[in-house]
């Protein structure tokens, strides 16, 4: 255990971040340093070391909270990043942005503040990259079988690595010029630098993975192209068909989907444009969506200068605290103000846009909105709440549908999908083709960063089974009989 006593003696102590006035100057991480010792010693510290931890129901990908927890309490930072490492391929990304819903089931949190888990892992990989404690892992021997990724978000990353490390030759491809996936182009460089991901992509390099970078499969090469090339394929594609809003007045110009305007902005970072091409300097700016998307646009238009920021969300306003039908360890649905909620700008809660009007140019001007209140298992406009905000560039961030590679890849592979548009696959991430298997958001559907990895190293697991006859891979998700669900 770690602190006996510590619940009891040292109060939460979350990450500083930089002020507002300074960190709006820049595009770097919002947090000073998140490896501050000895504070995130002493909050590793507060870890009660349960009998039952809970933490590990909260986690898919069944991380090893409270042993490392107590390794990052006595310092033994080699320690505690092996006990990282034994279950999470990633945990600089989990860290800085997974919603934690593991210190929602934190049995502190029933009647304390939970411990600060994301804190204390993004340290414990942070301090290990620091001290030269991230090394490539080279399988020992190869199997001679091949593998295809296609994607190379978190899911796709996880399922490579593993596989690469199986001793099986994998190559992930990727349509975008650099690898990633949302991690690179829909994740802004202040929630996220994109160092972190480039140094995970030599690491995967000098295992001997390989990536193709602009190659879009179904379309560059098809489908059944690569089920000739590779022995075995993963579809990791996630899930990047965005919800459209379908009003009068969609088609003016400067209302975008979300992920038309985030990767824009990191291309600036990445040297690739001056200045994005779609920009919210000087203009009145409406972000439709309450999610994380949406506070990620709202950020990005701090950044670039927006006049003003609006965020339009459907659903009411939720509680500050967890609702009686959210009851511990379920993650609740609970007020949040993200670093983006502290530079500035409005949240609107309980209203639909109606439609938008443009200037003579064709470009949008105003969006209407009028309030609603849900009844009958519907939204329903409320009389005389009609309005008008000014809005001279809109997003749209109200989340995803599916994979957008169903008329393409999917097609060609002649893999099902299921009732919600998602490639189909058993409970071995196994799709109706043989030897072709889906994991992340594009079999699951829109999700969290723990669910992707998780998934990813479950079906590579499954996957080195179906070549190797067995496998020694881990599988936090353990596979079923589970017939394919379409």
């Amino acid at each position: 255990m770690a602190d006996p006593k510590g619940f009891l003696t040292t109060p939460k102590q979350l990450a500083e971040r930089r002020p507002v006035d300074v960190r709006l100057r820049d595009w770097n991480e919002v947090y000073v340093e998140r490896g501050l010792l000895p504070i995130i010693s002493k909050q590793a510290g507060r870890c009660m070391d349960c009998g039952i931890p809970f933490c590990h129901n909260g986690c898919p990908l069944g991380n090893l909270i409270p042993e490392w927890n107590d390794l990052a309490y006595r310092d033994d930072w080699r320690g505690a990043i092996e006990r990282l490492h034994a279950t999470n391929n990633f945990p600089e990304f989990t860290g800085r942005l997974c919603p934690a819903p593991c210190e929602s089931a934190c049995v502190l949190g029933i009647n304390q503040d939970a411990v600060t888990i994301k804190n204390v892992e993004v340290t414990i990989i942070d301090k290990a990259w620091d001290r030269g404690g991230v090394t490539p892992q080279v399988p020992e021997r190869l199997s001679g079988k091949t593998v295809a990724v296609v994607g190379s978000g978190p899911a796709g990353l996880a399922a490579a690595q593993q596989l690469t490390r199986a001793g099986h030759t994998v190559v992930v491809y990727e349509r975008a010029d650099r690898i990633g996936g949302l991690l690179r182009y829909g994740i802004p460089e202040f929630k996220m630098e994109k160092r972190h991901i480039n140094r995970r992509i030599e690491q995967m390099r000098a295992e001997g993975t390989r990536f193709r970078t602009g190659v879009e499969i179904g379309v560059d090469l098809t489908g059944q192209q690569l089920r000739e090339r590779f022995d075995a394929v993963v579809v990791a594609a996630g899930a990047t068909t965005a919800r459209d809003l379908p009003v009068p007045g969609r088609e003016f110009k400067g209302i975008h989907q979300a992920m038309e305007y985030l990767p824009l902005a990191n291309k600036v970072q990445e040297g690739d444009y001056v200045e994005s091409p779609i920009s919210a300097k000087d203009r009145h700016v409406v972000v439709i969506g309450g999610g994380d998307t949406g506070a990620d646009c709202v950020g990005t238009a701090h950044r670039q200068g927006a006049a003003s920021v609006t965020q339009l969300e459907i659903m009411p306003r939720p509680g500050d605290d967890r609702p009686a039908h959210q009851p511990w360890p379920t993650m609740p649905m609970t007020y949040k103000v993200t670093s983006a909620h502290e530079e500035g700008g409005e949240r609107v809660y309980s209203v639909n846009t109606t439609h938008f009007t443009a200037d003579e140019d064709g470009n949008v001007a105003e969006l209407h909105l009028v309030e609603v209140e849900f009844k009958d298992g519907r939204f329903v406009p409320v009389p005389g709440t009609e309005r008008s905000i000014p809005a001279q560039l809109v997003t749209l961030a109200m989340g995803f549908t599916g994979t957008d590679v169903r008329n393409g890849l999917v097609e060609q592979l002649g893999a099902e999908l299921d009732a919600r548009g998602n490639v189909a696959r058993d409970g071995a991430f196994a799709t109706s083709v043989d030897g072709v298997y889906v994991c992340g958001d594009a079999g699951r559907g829109q999700s969290l960063i723990v669910w992707a990895i998780a998934e990813g190293r479950s079906a590579a697991a499954a996957v080195d089974r179906y070549l190797a006859g067995a496998t020694a891979l881990p599988a936090p998700i353990r596979p079923t009989d589970r017939p394919l669900v379409v």
